[in-house]
């Protein structure tokens, strides 16, 4: 069994919702742009993993030049993006001509860490699939026009990603015929008749959607880093 390992990272917003005039995967975070962080996870879990980036191409002179402002010089293939996100993973498939394991990541999730990714991989090794999810915390309610209705929260899962597949399944998946119901690859991969594999996501691996998403990466961020500072420094105490 071929078990290359490929993350394919989407990155098409535009930053409607952040209102920013700035793509959303190129807004700064912790001295960096959202999208560099997001690669830099990937290759602290593995230096030998295969990186497609896809962006729309009008954005390739912008990631270009970010790349030298910050002298960003991770190993990737860049491929551009279609009208549509179904369309631009497609594209980032295409790329990838030999078999293994793909993680497709939203690019605007940059505090995934390597624990989750390598999880992905060693499930989705097993089962074909393996998509990360988090539980509901709050009470969700169905509703109807004029009527809502309580619903048990314990059935819900929130999808994250990565979502990691077989690379033969998931590209077959990617021949169907393009819905707007699919809304992630997942929900592509079951339509073309694959049973999803769900595993324990993290609610640090959040999307950068909106203003309060920046604010929070930024805290769970700067809160990391103390932990890595305090446990270093708690290692050479006992070392001393």
């Amino acid at each position: 069994m071929n078990n290359n390992e490929y993350a394919l990272i989407v990155a098409g917003g535009k930053g409607t919702r952040i209102k920013s005039v700035l793509p959303k995967q190129f807004l700064e975070l912790d001295g960096l742009p959202i999208l560099m962080h997001t690669i830099n996870a990937f290759y602290r879990y593995s230096p030998s993993i295969t990186i497609v980036l896809v962006l729309p191409e009008d954005d390739f002179s912008t990631w270009k030049n970010l790349c030298q402002k910050h002298e960003f010089r991770r190993p990737l293939t860049l491929q551009k993006g279609g009208e549509s996100r179904f369309q631009s993973v497609r594209n980032g498939l295409d790329l990838i001509e030999t078999d293994g394991l793909v993680a497709i990541h939203d690019g605007v999730r940059p505090l995934v860490s390597e624990d989750i990714i390598g999880a992905s991989f060693r499930l989705a090794a097993v089962h074909g699939s393996a998509v990360a999810a988090v539980r509901l915390k709050e009470s969700i309610r169905m509703t109807d026009q004029d009527n809502t209705k309580s619903m048990d929260r314990s059935r819900f899962r929130l999808i994250q990603t990565p979502q990691t597949f077989r690379v033969s399944l998931i590209k077959q998946a990617y021949q169907i015929k393009e819905d707007p119901s699919l809304t992630d690859d997942a929900s592509v991969a079951e339509r073309s008749g694959h049973i999803i594999s769900l595993f324990e996501g993290s609610y640090e691996n959040i999307k950068i959607t909106t203003p309060e998403d920046l604010i929070v990466a930024e805290a769970l961020m700067n809160a990391r880093k103390k932990n890595k500072t305090e446990g270093l420094q708690s290692y050479s105490t006992k070392k001393n």
